[in-house]
């Protein structure tokens, strides 16, 4: 079978596939993989394969399961204690995804039983056997990711065979530029339009489309670059061509690259190793050696070095010095670092196996695929801060518990810490279910005396199932923080952990109140949206709690830690806001297929949504048409018309009338506002400056006629009908013949154009400070509204209003958005999408994929232990940046909080004044007089203002006399809740010498 005969499952996979594409996901499709070692690592990195659709799945190991195994595999159960591991692990890797069949492979991994695989992914392996399976692997040119963590250390290495082809380095959209000159030299300098940055590199391939004068470089043929500056570029001798006269556009073309990949055995000599903390430059090399003593000290002592035992870490520094010596090129030697590697041998900690079970994983998908960049060819982690920072731990011995792989590491102390621990986690998505899976294996809040609350109102979507690991195809429909909760429960019985549907902002905050911030510890954000994480930041900074945020985009992700008096907040800095769509672009004047989509979809809000929610209120709201008429400019003459298409002119009686509609809406979008733009402005029309009108953005539309043989022009008629048939209760119909034997009887009107039609031309107008349109006159909107139905007549009636939906493939909502957007495409001669495509850009979706949620949560819970581990240096905490694809992994300390002054007192926007609610307004006011030398001039309460300078003189003494409760509860109109202990006041206030200063909000106590 042809890769591209194999089908994908895109409701599944919905989110991957625009991470990976169809191509890639094919290759992945029809690849065989086998992993070795079923222990934290090996699962991390078969659950994440499982999700992402391979051929098959094998697992191995002969191993039983130990309690002790229990500390990081999350698939383990107590009653497991004595099975084989693989065969365990494969009962619950075959509920992941029921295309990937999940096979165990007994015995030893001789060549003839790996030969039936494409990647071999070794973690428990020796190192003797890697390099055995290594020079099989390089002689069938098959891949092996040989991978391995030992407590908080991890390592990686790729070898791909000796030549291996990356189709797609980056993963990155081609950049594309409109074109403003190419000069006519012997090397052509290319220069984009209104000095656009074509985000080209040097050596990059363009193709060149759409030329006017130079037509030879339209020949399709892709042409390396040399970037001049950031918006030219050079591409040789032009001086043969015509010369250039104006448009076109030139494209990046991705290129394979070829990687030559070294052997085991070579790098072990000599490794090639990719950076992650620069600021520990030199710790690779010396781990590079370190866990080759650790497979010597295996090799001779039978076993690995115990946790804590001098005794084995001086004979692992032994045979570190032992091997480091015999090397031309020496690694520097910590000590300390290189006996805490001996110590954690024996050690399991789950979020480092999260980590390096997401990048193992990837390299598994990009070994299939040849979509992304290995890594050459070794990668070594270590999260060292996560321990205490005044002396590492020394109570390591085992205890007999599921936590004693822990314990190796962080010692039983910082383990019964984490049972008490209560967190907030704010989502259940594919970021929180990793994040709980990681606490129920750590066993935070895992007593009577610990909690973890999370809370999550979405319900799961067959979509989720590809990334949210904890939820299963039956669970489908259920909420999402329920489903979750449970699932972690399994995995640690002791887990106490509850579950919210709530929403998390200023409506729940009777829920999530004083009482309950109070009492946390920190929170962990899991959230899809900026609005809800900044509302969360704000209370973890009121509430001086730690907050610990994450998030993804495709294969990129980030994690950042706030930490109260140490470092800024999330809200601190911000992406810059989307550039938006020019408006005129959106209705005249389109050039890419994302200005054609947003026009659809606006166009569906229009037309299925707005207009019979219209009706509905029309029908419901007695004083509808009343506030309708006290609208701006056109809204009410074109609700009015609106209303009476739907209930009058319009209103279908049958299927019939609704193609009919159909049809009508087709000419009137893509031939009469066509041919209207055209009328306005002439193809041949110049401007004042002599250029063509037509020319650099704006192109050239071409009307469309309605044609019933043309698959894309039923595409939209066949959507337009079924939806306007749903809105009105009707029964509708996909029959081809249904649609062309009605559209056959039906006449279109001829074209009139319409005189004195105003079409904005400047991309650059903003839209509010253009002049309302002219209203009309009251006896027109007059006339509209009684030629209308009585509401009393409707009585019963009701349209029913289409919310948009992306991912139901059968309510035709994509169907319409995508048919209508190729359709005003074809007119613009822009290039059209697929429905996937559209649906990925009109839906907005965030492309997401399972590897990079496992190591985004794996490197928010290592932060976690290190609050745990109340850790106070600022450099002890990291920030995470990822990009799998790249790869770049690289962790650098957060900013510290900005200090700002006032008179000579330093503040951060951690600090607050705290007075007593119950003082009054007057003794408020002295109270910043006296202590701070400020003076107030004005107070507020969120929107009210409570006091300033300008109030009159009668309000201004009754409040001074008045505790500062009650002025809030006078002035608010609200009382204080039983669950509000405290309330802000934002003050504005002027130093001794008269100048406004900014100070910290203040916090009014009320107990």
């Amino acid at each position: 079978m042809n890769n591209g005969d194999i089908d994908i499952d895109e409701s599944l996979y919905s989110r991957q596939l625009y991470v990976l594409g169809h191509e890639a996901m094919r290759r992945m499709q029809a690849a065989h993989v086998v992993i070795s070692g079923m222990t934290g690592l090996g699962i991390e990195i078969a659950k994440n394969v499982a999700l992402g659709g391979v051929k098959s799945l094998t697992v191995h190991d002969g191993n039983p399961v130990s309690l002790r195994d229990l500390s990081s595999q999350f698939f383990f159960r107590e009653q497991d204690v004595g099975k084989n591991r693989a065969t365990v692990s494969a009962e619950h890797l075959t509920e992941l995804n029921p295309y990937v069949p999940i096979k165990v492979l007994e015995g030893e991994l001789s060549e003839e039983v790996l030969d039936q695989f494409s990647v071999v992914v070794l973690t428990n392996n020796t190192l003797k056997e890697a390099l055995r399976i290594n020079d099989f692997t390089r002689s069938a040119g098959k891949a092996l990711i040989f991978t391995q963590t030992h407590g908080l250390f991890g390592q990686v290495f790729c070898d791909f065979s000796p030549t291996f082809v990356v189709t797609d380095p980056t993963g990155e959209e081609p950049a594309s530029v409109m074109l403003a000159s190419i000069s006519h030299d012997s090397d052509g300098l290319v220069t984009c339009h209104d000095e656009t940055r074509h985000g080209f590199e040097d050596g990059d391939y363009v193709v060149f489309n759409e030329v006017q004068g130079m037509t030879e470089l339209n020949d399709g043929q892709p042409r390396k670059i040399t970037v001049k500056g950031p918006f030219t570029f050079a591409i040789g001798d032009t001086s043969q061509y015509s010369p250039y006269i104006r448009g076109g556009t030139a494209t990046q073309v991705k290129q394979p690259k070829t990687i030559q990949f070294k052997s085991l055995r070579e790098n072990l000599e000599d490794p090639e190793i990719l950076m992650t903390d620069f600021a520990n430059f030199n710790r690779p090399q010396m781990l590079h050696i370190g866990f080759q003593a650790i497979d010597l000290f295996r090799q001779r002592e039978g076993r690995l070095p115990h946790a804590g035992s001098n005794a084995d870490g001086d004979k692992f520094l032994q045979l570190f010095h032992e091997l480091n010596n015999a090397r031309s090129n020496k690694a520097e030697v910590d000590e300390r670092v290189l006996r805490l590697l001996a110590s954690q041998a024996t050690g399991s900690v789950a979020p480092m196996d999260a980590v390096l079970g997401g990048i193992a994983a990837q390299e598994v998908m990009k070994a299939c695929s040849g979509k992304f960049h290995p890594i050459v060819q070794y990668l070594y982690i270590d999260s060292l801060e996560a321990l205490p920072e005044d002396a590492d731990p020394v109570d390591l011995d085992p205890v007999g518990s599921r936590y004693d792989g822990l314990i190796a590491v962080f010692g039983q102390s910082f383990v019964q810490r984490l049972q008490k621990q209560k967190w907030f986690v704010v989502g259940a998505g594919a970021i929180g279910c990793e994040l709980l899976k990681l606490f129920a294996m750590l066993g935070l809040g895992a007593s009577p005396d610990g909690k973890v609350t999370v809370t999550d109102m979405d319900t799961i979507e067959r979509s989720n199932l590809n990334r949210q690991f904890l939820f299963r195809p039956w669970d489908v429909t259920k909420l999402k923080s329920q489903v979750a909760a449970d699932a972690v429960k399994a995995m640690n019985p002791k887990m106490n952990i509850v579950a919210h549907e709530n929403k998390v902002g200023p409506e729940t905050e009777d829920v999530y109140d004083d009482a309950f911030f109070e009492q946390l510890d920190g929170v962990a954000n899991a959230l899809d949206n900026v609005e809800a994480r900044q509302y969360m930041d704000s209370r973890c900074v009121f509430y001086l709690k730690p907050l610990l945020e994450s998030g993804t985009l495709g294969t990129k992700g980030n994690t950042q830690v706030v930490i109260p008096h140490l470092t800024e907040s999330y809200s601190s800095s911000q992406d810059p806001p989307e550039k938006s769509i020019p408006l005129c672009t959106l209705k005249s004047f389109p050039y890419k297929i994302e200005h054609t989509l947003q026009w659809a979809r606006d166009l569906f809000e229009a037309t299925f949504k707005q207009s019979p929610d219209n009706v509905n209120m029309y029908i419901r709201q007695a004083d509808f048409l009343e506030l309708l008429m006290k609208k701006p400019g056109s809204e009410p003459l074109e609700t009015l018309q609106s209303l009476r298409e739907s209930l009058l002119t319009d209103r279908p009686k049958s299927f019939d009338d609704c193609i009919e509609w159909a049809a009508k809406k087709f000419i009137a979008l893509f031939r009469d506002a066509v041919m209207q733009l055209l009328h306005n402005f002439p193809p041949d029309r110049m401007t004042s400056e002599g250029v063509p009108f037509w020319s650099g953005t704006k192109r050239c539309p071409t009307p469309l006629y309605l044609n019933p043989d043309d698959p894309l022009h039923m595409d939209f008629i066949i959507a337009a009908s079924n939806l306007r048939a749903t809105i009105y209760g009707l029964k509708g119909t996909e029959d081809a013949d249904v649609f062309k034997k009605k559209l056959s009887t039906i006449t279109l009107p001829d074209f009139v154009p319409r005189e004195g039609v105003k079409i904005e031309t400047d991309e650059k107008a903003d839209p509010n400070s253009q002049p309302a349109p002219q209203m009309s006159d009251d006896e027109e909107l007059r006339h509209l509204a009684q030629a209308l139905p009585r509401p009393s007549s409707l009585a019963g009636f009701c349209l029913n209003v289409q919310e948009f939906e992306k991912d139901d493939d059968k309510n035709f909502h994509m169907d319409f958005v995508t048919a209508a957007s190729n359709l005003r495409a074809t007119s613009y001669k822009i290039e059209t999408a697929d429905k996937h495509k559209s649906k990925g850009i009109a839906g907005r979706i965030i492309p997401a994929i399972a590897t990079t949620t496992a190591v985004v949560a794996g490197l928010v819970t290592l932060e976690l232990c290190k609050v745990v581990n109340q850790c106070k240096k600022k450099e002890s905490y990291k920030n995470g940046f990822v990009n799998l694809a790249l790869p770049f992994i690289a962790v650098t300390e957060p900013m510290p909080c900005p200090k700002k002054k006032y008179n000579d007192t330093e503040f951060t926007l951690w600090d607050r004044f705290d007075v007593d609610g119950n003082m009054t307004l007057q003794q408020f006011l002295d109270l910043f007089q006296v202590q701070h030398q400020l003076e107030i001039s004005m107070i507020s309460c969120g929107v009210s203002m409570l006091y300033s300078f300008f109030m009159s003189e009668a309000k201004k003494q009754h409040r001074l006399k008045s505790r500062l409760r009650d002025v809030v509860e006078e002035v608010t109109k609200k009382p204080h809740g039983k669950h509000v202990r405290r309330f802000v006041l934002d003050v504005v206030v002027e130093d001794g010498e008269g100048n406004d200063v900014e100070v910290p909000f203040v916090v009014a106590h009320l107990n």
